[in-house]
């Protein structure tokens, strides 16, 4: 087919009203948690690294200025997902270590799968920064069996 009629076929339907506005609400919840979760995940991973993790780290390591990380470890404090302590850095409460694994195990899971497909690790890596946050628990579940099947290319 060409034209009008042949690109209209081509197209996929259009979602029903409530479908379209449960994928935006879902998007827009989980761009919202993203930065927390990567928040979290950073802070665990500093203090398995190097036994602590102070502000300045968190800055450095997200390319962001202290105060944007201030502002962050604040409201991640009022969430019940960190503690500060004056000249000690940066603790995860078991919330936020419960949270901080399930985003590390969501990027492990999105990672391998990427690399089972084909993807270089280093691209493997990036795309999964991102993927990690807005892939259902359903494709997760679907990316763990085919790596299960298919085995994580190296």
């Amino acid at each position: 087919m060409t034209g009008k009629a042949g690109t209209h076929a081509a197209r996929a339907a259009l979602a029903d009203e409530d479908s379209h506005v449960e994928s935006f609400r879902q998007t827009r919840h989980n761009r919202r948690t993203e930065l927390v979760e990567d928040y979290v995940e950073l802070i665990a991973d500093l203090i398995d690294d190097g036994g602590e993790a102070r502000q300045i780290d968190v800055a450095r390591r997200l390319g962001v200025a202290q105060p944007t990380v201030a502002k962050m470890l604040k409201r991640l404090a009022a969430e019940g997902l960190v503690q500060q302590k004056p000249y000690r850095g940066i603790f995860l409460t078991p919330e936020g270590k419960a949270l901080a694994e399930s985003a590390r195990e969501r990027h492990r899971v999105v990672e391998g799968f990427l690399r089972a497909i084909g993807v270089g690790p280093e691209a493997a890596r990036i795309d999964a920064e991102g993927i990690e946050h807005h892939v259902s628990e359903e494709t997760l579940q679907v990316f763990r069996r085919y790596i299960e099947r298919h085995g994580e290319r190296r």
